[in-house]
Order: C-alpha cells, then structure tokens, then sequence
C-alpha cells in the first residue's frame, strides 16, 4: 500500500513540468475558427462585436484549463464539429487575445 503513495509522491515534481492544458498549438486556424463558430452566438448574448463575453466583469474562468474545458463544452453546444485540437488553438487564441492566464 505504500508503494502507490510513494510513487505518487515522486511524481508530483514533474507536474510542474507538464504542457499547456492545449499542448502545441497552430494560432493560425484559431481565429478563424472563431470569427465562424463563436462570435455570432456571443453577439445574440452581450450585442456589438461579441468580445464582452470575454472582458466582462464577473466572467466564471479563472485558469487555462477551465478555458480549455468552457471551448469544448461550447464546441459540442453549437455543434461546430471541432476536433481537439481544433479547440485547443482557440482556447489558446482566446488566451493570447483576452484571458492571459498565467501557468
């Protein structure tokens, strides 16, 4: 019983190692894979050119991975039909661009 607990304990360290929640990522295809998936639904919910929904006071992501998890989730909403990695430029376009989480 041990065992696990001691190998998990040896692992933690690399955790600091880890990649982006998104891994390696082509920015080019995230804008616009947003400009065609995202902003007419951010337009119907916050009006002008859809990008309150990503400045506004009160918005409920905190990190990266959470932003990660809020484009996929948005992604099988609208049907978009994204692959993952797909998602995971514009979770990465949308931080560059908005968020700046930090690691």
């Amino acid at each position: 019983m041990r065992l696990p607990y001691l190998t998990l304990i040896c692992l933690l360290p690399l955790a600091v190692y880890a990649e982006e929640p998104w891994g390696k990522v082509d920015l080019q295809t995230a804008r616009p894979l947003h400009e065609k998936s995202c902003i007419s639904c951010h337009v119907r919910m916050y009006g002008g050119d859809g990008s309150k929904m990503y400045t506004r006071d009160g918005r409920m992501l905190s990190d990266r991975l959470e932003l990660l998890q809020r484009v996929a989730t948005c992604n099988a909403r609208v049907s978009a039909g994204w692959f993952p990695d797909e998602e995971a430029a514009v979770a990465a376009w949308l931080n560059q661009q908005y968020y700046h989480f930090a690691r």
